[in-house]
């Protein structure tokens, strides 16, 4: 990427993420207790590789997960990494056309299902719906979680943990996975993981992930 645009591409999170942080504040509820045992989140790591080659095709469709704000630091990613998308961010399984790869921008917000008129409940449903929708449809499943730190804790993880455990591919901001969390789904269920520095840095991974 040249300096203008990643310059470009810095500017817009930035400004998407303290439209996030005054729309649904910091951290929605406690952070998770997490494995402090340096040794296993060491030992799970090294049983993790990055992806090694593209495994998406386009056209993509891109949803958010838990409904906050970081579905559209997602999409300003794609929209920089020449991906074809659709983006629905309450779209329901049936509603699934012809697009052959689920980008999922994971991350809970009792504000933003409050404005969407739904619950964590219905939207943990229509999560476990999408995911089955799209292993029938042969779909590419890839999990991404930009919020960080602010966007981990049990409303979060309740959608964190079934999306991850059916991914294909997970990219995740290394400040959201201070808790091993993804390391240990990506070790147990031998998903490719790359885990990058911050929001921008997503860009690299997520367009090597397409052909």
């Amino acid at each position: 990427m040249n300096r203008i645009c990643k310059k470009l591409l810095l500017i817009t999170i930035s400004i998407l993420l303290v439209i996030s942080v005054t729309a649904c504040g910091s951290k929605e509820s406690n952070q998770p207790a997490g494995d402090n045992d340096s040794s296993n989140n060491s030992q799970e790591m090294s049983q993790v590789v990055g992806l090694e080659g593209p495994i998406a095709k386009q056209p993509a469709l891109l949803t958010s997960i838990g409904q906050s704000a970081d579905v559209e630091m997602v999409k300003a990613l794609m929209d920089n990494a020449g991906i074809q998308y659709n983006l629905d961010k309450l779209v329901k399984s049936d509603e699934i056309g012809n697009e052959k790869t689920l980008v999922l921008a994971v991350g809970g917000s009792s504000k933003g299902l409050g404005a969407a008129g739904i619950n964590a409940d219905d939207e943990l449903k229509r999560l476990e719906a999408l995911l089955d929708a799209a292993k029938d449809k042969n779909m590419t499943i890839i999990v991404v979680h930009v919020g960080g730190e602010n966007r981990r804790g049990d409303l979060s993880d309740k959608f964190i943990v079934p999306a991850a455990k059916k991914a294909d591919y997970i990219i995740v901001v290394e400040e959201g996975n201070k808790d091993g969390l993804f390391t240990k789904i990506a070790s147990e269920n031998k998903i490719p993981l790359d885990s990058v520095t911050n929001i921008a840095d997503v860009l690299e991974p997520l367009k090597n992930a397409f052909e």
